[in-house]
């Protein structure tokens, strides 16, 4: 006997990036810092009693939030803690979009648009780009919210009826991820706020930016009063800027009616204690950060100089990965069969099995030594 709910019996759950247990390997797969977190992280999680321990956190992470409005320059009631960006994500679907109706349910066959029938219509529905981070279509699915796709210009970047298309196909969430993974693009503030203002008072703007501490600039100028708008929300990750993608600690930024929408929502204690401590520790050292977002773009100018010398194709990147086309034909490696090779010797990159990536590695940038030894192993199988 089956007893999940229907879109969960048909649900394709998110892949994750390889995790080896190996410790003596090269992993530039899964986006992490290659740098350790700020030695005052640690401290604080060191200094946490186990008093502490032993009550309840405080409920809304009040010294986080307000460490976080410092830091951006907003008030503590614009900003939300969150058990990493994926809860955050996970309250916005729960919070602005509606699940579909029962009739959408039925199973036909995709049409050419890529949607089904049912799905062309119906408000409330999750728009994204394609590609882009697929744990977003899990989330829609899960709660069963129906989820559109807009393909991405061929340089990556939004297109400029994105709007106008999300609001046919009903948009109460939009979900755009700046700098764009898995290319890299950073797009530009006037383009976001071109779409923000387009859907004002009718959906949300959500721009994902857990990798925006690698680029040369963020979306935070939305927030201004003085441009008005109340319907956009940043995601903020610690996982990547801040080495800490074991501690699981993210947080939205946004106006504060949208804050306290996604409150009523989240868990009663969603952060612990031990993650408050740090993450707090985390912003309010936040130039000990600066040293290793510093460290990892001068490594990813020097990395994608070394392989477009070698024939590569690389598209722009303002994130800590750059994204990579081999040199084709003359018999040379498929991205799939590099991928593959690199594997085999303990050197983990990122190949994702679809449309418009196919030919593409997706590679983090590690330290010096890392690097240098996926150089040097893409070297030998050119050989």
């Amino acid at each position: 006997m089956a007893y999940e709910r229907d879109n969960i019996r048909a649900l394709t759950a998110y892949t994750p990036g390889e995790q080896p247990q190996e410790t003596k390997v090269v992993k530039l797969n899964t986006n992490e810092n290659p740098y350790p977190p700020s030695p005052a992280v640690l401290e604080a999680v060191r200094a946490v009693s186990a008093e502490s321990l032993r009550r309840y956190p405080p409920p809304s992470a009040e010294t986080f939030r307000r460490a976080a409005a410092r830091a951006h320059g907003l008030s503590p009631d614009q900003v939300i803690a969150t058990n990493g960006g994926d809860e955050l994500l996970r309250l916005a679907v729960t919070v602005f979009c509606d699940p579909r109706p029962s009739s959408a349910l039925a199973p036909t066959p995709a049409t050419g648009t890529g949607l089904r029938p049912a799905q062309r219509h119906g408000a409330g529905s999750l728009v994204m780009t394609e590609p882009s981070y697929s744990l977003y279509p899990v989330l829609a699915d899960i709660h069963d919210t129906l989820i559109h796709r807009v393909p991405l210009n061929d340089d990556w970047s939004v297109p400029a009826d994105f709007a106008p298309r999300a609001l046919a196909l009903g948009c109460r969430l939009a979900i755009i991820v700046n700098p764009h993974a898995p290319s890299g693009r950073l797009e530009s503030l006037e383009s976001l706020e071109s779409v923000a203002r387009a859907l004002q008072g009718q959906a949300v703007l959500m721009v994902d930016e857990a990798y925006v501490d690698f680029a040369t600039r963020d979306a935070l100028p939305l927030l201004d009063p003085s441009r008005g708008l109340d319907n956009v929300l940043l995601l903020r990750s610690l996982s990547k800027g801040y080495s800490l993608a074991g501690l699981r600690f993210g947080y939205g930024l946004g106006h504060a009616n949208l804050i306290a929408s996604m409150n009523k929502a989240k868990d009663s204690y969603n952060t612990d204690i031990l993650s408050q401590a740090a993450a707090t520790a985390a912003l309010e050292h936040r130039d000990e950060a600066r040293k290793s977002w510093a460290a990892v773009i001068g490594e990813r100018t020097r990395v994608t100089a070394e392989l477009e010398r070698r024939g590569y194709r690389v598209s722009p990147s303002q994130s800590n990965f750059i994204l990579a086309t081999p040199p084709a034909g003359g018999g040379a490696p498929t991205a799939k069969a590099i991928y593959e090779s690199l594997k085999q010797r303990s050197l983990f990159v990122r190949y994702f099995d679809q449309d418009r990536l196919r030919d593409k590695l997706r590679i983090t940038i590690g330290t010096p030594a890392e690097n240098n030894a996926l150089l040097t192993a893409l070297g030998e199988l050119a050989r």
